[in-house]
């Protein structure tokens, strides 16, 4: 990688062309999801890392890398798909049971450990603001979407979305990941970044470990729609209503 070009990338973009970079990003405590848009440059002075440092580990780490999904030179409708497939799902089959075994963690460790209690609120809360948004996305975004994909592969113009241009159901969407960012970044706070206390039980861990696991999944989630996605579906819109469109401020 180019230093000087690389320095003035954003870390979203970093990501997307190659996804192995993310484990380095988060071992580095560096926002590649909610914040992917922040320079490499920014993001490494808000996470008070030295940029060299990154960059050597981003030069050293990547090109080792192999069998990593190549997420960026996916089509789009099958990126969707993918999304739908294993996000939405993954969400709605693991959550439950994660907070059921969180619930259970808390009820034998909960006199000990307090925070078990609002780590339970907290994704409970979640589980909840996250269907609300997965509905949104299945029923209103992302089957336009679709439809704009479909017409720019066979060349077709197709009418504006409802409310002049997806941006609008996008902006709604950046701020709902934001949210979850923000309020994951407090629970792995609040559990010491996944680290079980040393009166710990074995199903302690394992809730810490398919904790962390639900997070990591849903920050993929988030940085494939907000740094792929998202923008290029927004090029093909631009593509095929010739930038005519009026940006609504309704809400979907």
């Amino acid at each position: 990688m180019n230093t000087s070009d690389i320095r003035n990338l954003s870390v979203g973009q970093i990501v997307a062309e190659n996804f192995y970079t993310a484990r380095i990003f988060k071992n580095y405590g560096i926002d590649f999801c909610c914040h992917g848009s922040n320079s490499l440059e920014d993001a490494c002075r808000i996470a008070g890392i030295e940029t060299e440092t990154v960059i050597e580990a981003l030069n050293g780490e990547s090109n080792s890398a192999n069998g990593d999904i190549p997420f960026a030179s996916w089509p789009l409708d099958l990126l969707v798909d993918y999304i739908l497939k294993i996000h939405h799902r993954g969400i709605r089959k693991n959550g439950p049971g994660l907070l059921a075994l969180i619930e259970k963690v808390r009820n034998v460790h909960g006199a000990n450990h307090p925070e078990l209690f609002e780590l339970y609120n907290l994704v409970s809360e979640s589980l909840v603001d996250l269907e609300n948004h997965l509905q949104k996305e299945e029923n209103v975004l992302f089957p336009y979407l679709l439809e704009l994909i479909e017409a720019s592969e066979s060349n077709t113009k197709i009418s504006p979305m409802h409310c002049g241009s997806i941006a609008n159901p996008i902006r709604v969407m950046h701020m709902e990941h934001e949210g979850e960012g923000n309020r994951y970044q407090h629970i792995t706070q609040l559990t010491s970044n996944f680290q079980a206390p040393e009166d710990g039980c074995n199903t302690y861990r394992l809730m810490l470990s398919e904790l962390e696991r639900f997070v990591a999944n849903l920050y993929e989630h988030i940085h494939l729609e907000n740094n792929i996605l998202f923008p290029k579906c927004l090029i093909l819109e631009n593509k095929n209503l010739g930038g005519s469109y009026q940006v609504c401020g309704s809400s979907i």
